[in-house]
């Protein structure tokens, strides 16, 4: 797994792209909405001494466009094939936002694959009747005017007031990871976010390894919820960390990979 470029294999009748580096126990990593692989390029170039394999979900990135409606338990699915065919057998697993959803399905269906779990800027709640609503009304703007709504809509909300004066290369990043979503593969996760299962209540029955790492001034998921969330998961390590917003590993990655990196050799 040592290769660095770009990566394409056909799983479960589509082309997921990837990138991968480094050689030993793998670290999947799980990108958040509607972003792709490359928001993990600062934990994928730095995390030496351990694979790191960080795909594009259907629909975004380099990735083909689902078929037709597209499950978070179809994205889990995907994941574990692509763990087939990296002839890997079990890896710690880190999501973001809706890879925390994608992440926690996998271990539904696929817990004996995973040997731990990263959940960053994540809920575990079903979306509640008016979240339901508003994913619907987003839905119909990206039909309406394609990826540019995204940008308008979620990019003041998805990084800290500090990232947006100081950092302009992580504005230009994520600005250029959300034109580059395709409609379809919005409008179909939006579904799939919109459609998911609650797993609140298996948080209770976790017995991985698990760290939990939040944003001090997320204001997509607000941190008294990401807490919650690591405090009915049993044993979970919680970290805040102050200056980032939705996307803290991209806006604070130094401290993000000081972190993860603390908790992977805990599991050595």
């Amino acid at each position: 797994m040592a290769q660095g470029s770009v990566r394409r294999l056909v799983i479960r009748g589509g082309a997921v792209s990837f990138d991968s580096q480094g050689d030993g126990a793998a670290v999947l990593f799980v990108h958040g909405f509607p972003l792709d692989r490359t928001m993990w390029r600062a934990q994928v170039a730095d995390l030496a001494g351990w694979g790191r394999v960080a795909p594009d979900l259907r629909g975004f990135g380099l990735s083909d466009p689902p078929p037709g409606p597209w499950t978070i338990a179809d994205h889990a699915d995907d994941l574990a094939a692509l763990l087939d065919e990296l002839r890997i057998e079990r890896a710690v697993v880190c999501g973001l936002s809706m890879g925390g959803y994608v992440v926690l399905e996998l271990l539904r269906r696929h817990g004996g694959r995973i040997r731990g779990l990263v959940l960053a800027n994540t809920r575990a709640e079903a979306d509640s009747p008016e979240a339901r609503r508003a994913r619907d009304g987003t839905i119909e703007a990206v039909r309406a005017r394609g990826s540019v709504a995204l940008a308008e809509s979620m990019l003041p909300k998805l990084l800290a007031p500090s990232t947006v004066a100081t950092r302009p290369e992580v504005v230009g990043h994520v600005r250029s990871m959300i034109a580059g979503t395709r409609p379809e593969g919005a409008t179909a996760a939006l579904a799939a976010m919109r459609d998911r299962a609650d797993a609140g209540e298996r948080l209770g029955t976790i017995r991985v390894p698990v760290l939990v790492v939040v944003g001090a001034e997320d204001a997509l998921i607000p941190p008294a919820i990401q807490i919650e969330l690591a405090r009915r998961i049993p044993g979970a390590r919680l970290e805040v960390v102050p200056g980032a917003g939705h996307l803290t590993p991209l806006e604070q990655p130094e401290e993000f990979n000081r972190l993860l990196t603390d908790f992977l050799e805990s599991m050595r």
